[in-house]
Order: C-alpha cells, then structure tokens, then sequence
C-alpha cells in the first residue's frame, strides 16, 4: 500500500515533522548546554506531540486508502478480517 498525500495534508504533514524537528534539535542543544531537566522534559513532551499529531494525519489519510485498497483487496480475494488486522495493526502502531 503505498500512501498519497495532496495539497493541503502533504503540507501540514510536513510542517508538523519539521517542527517537531526543530523541538528534538532544541532538545538535543539543552542537554548538551546542561539546561534545567522540567524545561527539557517541556521542550521533548511538545516534540513527541508534534509526531504524534503527524502520525495520526498520515493514518487518518492512510485509512481512507486503505478503504480503497479493501474494496480492491475483496474484489481480489484477500479477507475483510485480513485486511482488518492490518488498519488495527497501523493505527495502534501510534498508540
């Protein structure tokens, strides 16, 4: 299953995984300069976020393929079940 992102959500994809980035970059300076360890925690916790809410545009964009690729799937044999276990499988990849 190849994944297709257009416009508006390749873009907002995209400045989500730069900033969360920039936070990792932020977070990797602070270590290193010995900054105080709640606004590291603060700075990694708003990075996680930003992959998170990343994560979850790419499978909600995802899951819309894969409804395509079931409707393609049953026409070419492969289980409704089959098919269930791989979306469950790629959403709790992110939980």
């Amino acid at each position: 299953m190849e994944l297709e992102l257009a416009g508006d959500e390749l873009k907002s994809v995209l400045n989500r995984l730069r900033r969360a980035q920039g936070q990792i970059s932020g977070v990797i300076r602070m270590i290193e300069e010995g900054r105080d360890c709640e606004d590291v925690v603060t700075q990694l916790a708003a990075a996680s976020r930003a992959l998170d809410r990343a994560g979850f545009a790419i499978i909600a964009t995802g899951l819309q393929q894969c409804l395509t690729d079931v409707e393609k799937g049953a026409k070419s044999g492969e289980s409704g079940d089959r098919m269930r276990a791989r979306l469950e499988k790629l959403f709790l990849s992110l939980a």
